[in-house]
């Protein structure tokens, strides 16, 4: 079929369809009917595409086209499966493309509690468990009257992995939240192993991580503690990438109007999170996969960050050599 299919294109003045099938022995019933299943195939895969970017949606309602598309190939193999341009038109022309919500602060730095130096600013974690990182955001409550209440979801995440370690949905801000959250994440790095008195644990300096009791669980666990040195949020910007995820993505254009729907949701999108949502920092890895691994992962992009670092590391270890050399 393909031969006579070229053969055609590069001699149609010459051949005709029918005359180049009776050449290979084929009727051009044949060919025709062979054209068509092929048709039918593309739509049919078409519509699994479809049907699978659909069934990600409604666990992950803001995800991105490329980690769907990470997904879909993990889920089906080649032959069974569309090309990745095509992949990407569907994703556009159905609909699926992502808008972004504005953030709302949620950090008090005005107290007289103590606070800490960061000591991750120049650390780029290469294991699980050596960074942790904690943040706390907003979602709305809607209601019949149309006012609009909040609640808090307080978050702990693996620096390295993206796991997400710890979750609590509070109505109000105060630590008792966050320290569930924190009680789940110290439980969940053990059960892995981790060595917590090599763990640090990085926030803002919002009086939910500064106040007695917090301070006093993380010391605890032999847990260091690091914290932003301003109010700019860049300081934390894993914790806060994080909760854009959660709004914009996990949670996208879901009405909760009671918090027992919101802390449901969560328990669902933690899960789909860290064991099925791909990162293009982990290299399309899922944090439970990425957990696993020691190293640090190819970026698909340049970490100015990460080069700074490198480059600082680079010098040091090059005086160090010096002063080794001439001592």
């Amino acid at each position: 079929h393909q031969t006579v299919r070229r053969l055609h294109a590069q001699r149609s003045e010459a051949y005709t369809v029918a005359e180049l099938c009776g050449l290979f022995g084929k009727s051009k019933q044949a060919y025709y009917k062979h054209d068509s299943d092929i048709d039918l195939r593309r739509m049919a895969l078409e519509e699994f595409a479809v049907q699978y970017i659909r069934e990600v949606k409604a666990k992950d309602p803001g995800i991105g086209g490329m980690k769907v598309w990470a997904m879909y190939c993990r889920t089906f193999s080649d032959r069974d499966r569309i090309g990745r341009d095509r992949f990407c038109d569907i994703f556009d022309r159905y609909g699926f493309k992502i808008r972004r919500r504005r953030r709302v602060r949620t950090t008090d730095s005005r107290h007289s509690n103590p606070t800490y130096p960061n000591i991750v600013k120049e650390v780029i974690p290469t294991r699980f468990g050596e960074i942790i990182v904690g943040d706390i955001t907003y979602i709305p409550l809607e209601s019949n009257d149309g006012q609009r209440r909040f609640c808090y979801v307080s978050l702990l995440m693996d620096s390295y992995s993206k796991m997400i370690l710890g979750s609590s949905v509070g109505m109000t801000l105060e630590a008792r939240y966050p320290m569930e959250a924190l009680s789940e994440a110290m439980e969940l790095l053990a059960a892995h192993g981790v060595d917590l008195s090599k763990t640090i644990h990085h926030s803002d300096r919002g009086v939910q991580y500064t106040c007695s009791d917090y301070v006093a669980e993380l010391r605890k666990n032999k847990v260091m503690t690091s914290m932003t040195e301003s109010g700019n949020p860049k300081d934390n910007a894993e914790a806060e990438r994080i909760n854009n995820t959660l709004k914009n993505e996990l949670f996208k254009d879901m009405v909760f109007t009671e918090i027992g729907q919101v802390r449901e949701a969560m328990r669902k999108a933690v899960m789909f999170y860290n064991h099925e949502r791909p990162h293009l920092s982990l290299e399309m890895r899922t944090p439970a996969e990425a957990a696993a691994e020691t190293g640090r992962f190819k970026r698909q992009w340049i970490s100015y960050r990460e080069r700074a670092i490198d480059a600082m590391t680079a010098g040091s270890e090059i005086e160090a050599d010096k002063a080794k050399a001439t001592g």
